[in-house]
């Protein structure tokens, strides 16, 4: 949903302007923007993709041409990736738990060959790697799972994820003999691990994701290969309902056999420009095609890609929109929580029928036998990542806390639960009048979803790092089965920043909604029926439409047939609708403010809402909230007494850590350009003499009553984390104060641990935000401590 404006972006003279002449008795009568939503969309069809058993004990997964079902209904569901094997088995199911709470629905991983497989020939499910027990998890707090095993993953991994001998004895990616022996050796294993979990027995797994990124054309390689891994795939006994392949930078595939899947993302960490990038095209509305720019592919095609000629025959569907953007060696761009919600909103109402987050959890690489496994340029790979850190920016992250992305994405996600069913079977139209292109700031970016007199109106006014202008009197004629409907009644200013979508004709369990300024989030229900919760979009009050003859509890007025009522902005208010047939609702509508601190779970069998500015999770035993540094809690469950409950826990206060620098910075080596990306390359080993080291002592009971962070305010370029000869984390500057959980560290507390931080030269030919330059002090390098704090997370249970 829409943030409030962002004060970040800088405003231009026009939107300057704009915004004085949308004042009081300044706004000018404008005309309508414009669109034809009659045209009904594609001819609906299945049974024409060649997938695998929809049916099990838990009901019918289908597909058809435009959207997916399940029970033979519509369903347009949230996918997030986890990679289970960069994170403690331990603490898998809080995890997810987190997940589910967000408004995910399927969990999505990467089976990384190399993680489960780092000694040749001894593939280990044990541990961390323990996938059954994973997805078993996912089974028992009803999430289902979309298997990625490559063999190929990429995930910014060594080899992509194939081991080092596989990739030295044969040709990989290919229908190379040996090579299809050797990924038939580690599907078969897999397998083993998953019987009796698919969805055909009972289980979570729906799906299952062919290689990744693949456009190689030649002998053995091509649609063949595909081919090829699908009837390996199903010889072994993976039956999925959901065949899929990625379907960006020239794909290839058998038509038919397997379906495409989408993504995009605000930045490009792969890029080797050294400078901020054009505006990037996942802002703007989609109408032509589904394919996004330069993802990050490792290998190129200039052919046209599969994907784009087989729109008609496939619902649009996604599993690689950035929940965040890993911080890489010569790139390092920062998000902010708007830059991912307004382009995953843009891309739903772009048509997109599953939403598909890369990644939504964060994640640390372990080590096989003191050999590292992420991407590097040195290895052949694209990019050179961290050692360990694989953050991603995402809206959970590496340790498992909450990021302020989170919050930006949840009232999307509850809106896809509740009333995806009613989306997914909507066409997209264009307007009469669209951006010319990327780099058209100036045209208002919208789009509506449609079918016969019900829809949903999408806009989106931001762009990443980029200032768009204010559209004042703003309203929106959208010609419709019955006639044209123009939306709001009165005008209203689209302010810069701004993202978020409206209904048209929408059914409130019998009452008719016309249209409302307002974004509609959940459905819950009490005693006393259903209650529909909606969102305020833009500053003021809220505009609700209802045919003539509804009653409404808050003043109205008659509109051109309709009644309308304006609604003051407040934390929340609870309206009751009364049709002319005497059909009732009650519609709860939240502030901006309080649409962020918004959580929806299961508690004690019942579907409730719940604000707290807390981080909430919803266990079989009730409500968790956990905050970082803050004892205080409060909270609410909607619908419900006006006054927050409140609770205040005891723990020990955020502290400063004291340290001492232990070994002076030497001279940072120039950085060299090359490797594949003729780019910045990550310095070598030996270039860490040159790095300053600082030591420090945690206390042993630091996370005595729960999990604790360290954060780290440092500048340089390559940071470190040690207890004696064993590296903790490490991380790329990027202007950000470095967090890191305590708690799987907690039986190395209490002795000394050392930081490194090689120099940051100033000539280093790398991008950094602006924000992050301003950061940094004058002079040659840079490789500063500024301050360790230890910031404990409290916990209660209301």
């Amino acid at each position: 949903m829409m943030p409030e404006v962002d004060r970040r972006s800088a405003l231009t003279a026009t939107g300057l302007a704009a915004l004085g002449a949308a004042l009081p008795g300044r706004a000018a009568a404008q005309a309508p923007l414009t669109l034809d939503a009659r045209q009904p969309g594609l001819p609906l069809k299945s049974g024409h993709l060649r997938m695998g058993s929809g049916a099990g004990p838990h009901g019918a997964l289908g597909i058809t041409n435009r959207y997916l079902t399940r029970d033979g209904r519509p369903w347009l569901p949230v996918m997030g990736e986890f990679h289970f094997t960069r994170f403690p088995a331990r603490y898998w199911e809080e995890e997810l738990l987190k997940m589910k709470a967000t408004g995910v629905t399927i969990v999505a991983s990467y089976v990384l060959w190399n993680h489960v497989e780092r000694a040749q020939g001894q593939i280990d499910w044990s541990g961390d790697c323990a996938i059954r027990r994973f997805v078993q998890l996912c089974a028992d707090h009803r999430l289902l799972f979309f298997l990625r095993p490559g063999p190929w993953a990429h995930a910014e991994a060594r080899f992509g994820g194939i081991p080092d001998w596989i990739v030295a004895a044969t040709r990989p990616r290919s229908n190379d003999p040996a090579y299809l022996a050797q990924v038939d050796r580690f599907w078969r294993s897999l397998h083993g691990e998953l019987q009796g979990l698919f969805w055909k027995d009972g289980g979570p797994i729906i799906g299952m994701q062919i290689e990744n990124e693949y456009n190689l054309d030649g002998p053995g390689q091509g649609r063949a290969h595909i081919a090829t891994l699908k009837q390996l795939a199903q010889k072994i006994g993976y039956d999925v309902p959901l065949y899929t392949v990625t379907g960006w930078d020239q794909t290839l595939y058998p038509k038919g056999e397997v379906v495409p899947v989408h993504g995009g993302y605000p930045d490009e960490p792969w890029s080797a420009k050294t400078t901020k990038l054009p505006p990037k095209e996942n802002y703007l509305f989609r109408f032509d095609s589904r394919v996004s720019g330069d993802l990050g592919a490792q290998t190129r095609n200039n052919r046209r890609g599969d994907a784009d000629d087989d729109m008609a025959d496939t619902p649009f569907l996604g599993a690689e929109y950035g929940g965040g953007v890993p911080v890489m060696y010569r790139r390092r761009p920062l998000l902010a929580p708007a830059d991912v919600a307004a382009a995953v909103t843009t891309q739903v109402g772009s048509g997109v029928n599953l939403l598909g987050y890369y990644m939504f959890h964060g994640g640390a690489n372990p080590l096989a036998q003191g050999r590292s496994l992420e991407e590097t340029q040195r290895s052949g790979g694209y990019n050179d990542c961290p050692m360990i850190g694989y953050d991603f920016q995402a809206p959970v992250g590496q340790y498992g806390e909450v990021n302020p992305v989170n919050a930006a994405l949840r009232p999307l996600h509850y809106f896809l639960d509740a009333y995806g069913d009613r989306l997914a079977p909507m066409a997209v139209h264009a307007p009469a009048i669209q951006p010319a292109d990327k780099d058209d700031l100036a045209t208002l970016r919208w789009s509506v979803r449609a079918t016969g007199d019900s829809g949903f109106l999408f806009v989106n006014n931001h762009v990443r790092q980029y200032p768009t202008p204010a559209h004042p009197a703003t309203r929106f004629t959208v010609r419709l089965a019955r006639g044209a409907l123009t939306v709001p009644a009165r005008p209203v200013t689209l302010p810069p920043g701004a993202y978020f979508f409206w209904p048209i004709g929408m059914d409130l369990d019998g009452v008719p909604l016309a249209w409302a300024t307002a974004q509609p989030v959940t459905r819950i229900a009490d005693a006393d029926g259903p209650i529909h919760v909606f969102a305020a979009t833009l500053p003021g009050a809220v505009e609700l439409a209802f045919p003539a003859g509804t009653r409404l509890s808050a003043p109205s007025r008659s509109d051109g047939g309709h009644v309308v009522a304006d609604v003051p902005p407040a934390p929340d208010r609870l309206l009751r609708v009364t049709a002319p047939d005497g059909a009732s609702v009650r519609l709860l509508l939240l502030d901006q403010a309080s649409a962020r601190q918004l959580w929806v779970g299961d508690v004690d069998g019942q579907r409730r809402a719940l604000l707290t500015a807390a981080d909430a999770m919803f266990t079989p035993q009730g409500p968790v909230l956990r905050q970082r540094g803050q004892p205080r809690f409060d909270w609410r469950f909607l619908p419900g007494p006006t006054a927050s409950a409140s609770a205040t826990v005891k723990g020990p206060a955020p502290r400063a850590i004291a340290f001492t620098q232990s070994r002076a910075a030497g001279q940072a080596p120039p950085i060299v350009i090359g490797g594949p990306a003729k780019a910045a390359m990550q310095p070598l080993p030996e270039a860490h003499k040159a790095a300053a080291a600082f030591t420090f002592t945690l206390p042993a009971d630091a996370v005595a009553q729960g999990d604790a962070f360290l954060e780290i305010d440092w500048r340089g370029d390559i940071g470190r984390l040690f207890d004696g000869l064993d590296m903790l984390d490490d991380a790329y500057w990027d202007g950000r104060v470095w967090r890191i959980g305590l708690k799987r560290f907690a039986d190395r507390l209490g002795r000394p641990w050392t930081l490194t931080i090689l120099p940051l030269r100033a000539d280093a030919p790398i991008y950094l935000d602006d924000r992050a330059r301003a950061a940094l002090p004058p002079g040659d390098q840079v490789a500063s401590l500024v301050s360790l704090r230890l910031v404990p997370e409290y916990e209660h249970r209301p």
